[in-house]
């Protein structure tokens, strides 16, 4: 059975928090969405900077980091820009 639950909680860091001027939310997208959607939902709400920044960013979905935006976003999706230093 395919899980359709709406709301997907989204955690931003570094400048994906400075781009949506938080540091979490929940978008009213089903649990079943592709990363892809839930780029394009967060590209809508924030606009230039918010794309800049998911350009270079990663994804961490259930303890894996993945770029691939066919993948299904689940209940929790973590925003990663790349970190600067070392």
């Amino acid at each position: 059975m395919v899980d359709t639950v709406t709301g997907i909680s989204v955690r931003y860091f570094a400048a994906a928090a400075d781009a949506a001027g938080c540091t979490k939310e929940t978008l009213d997208l089903p649990t079943d969405a592709p990363l892809g959607q839930v780029k394009i939902a967060l590209v809508a709400k924030y606009g230039a900077d918010m794309e800049r920044v998911l350009s270079v960013a990663a994804f961490l979905v259930d303890s894996e980091l993945t770029r691939d935006l066919t993948r299904t976003a689940g209940h929790q999706v973590d925003v990663l820009p790349p970190f600067a230093g070392g």
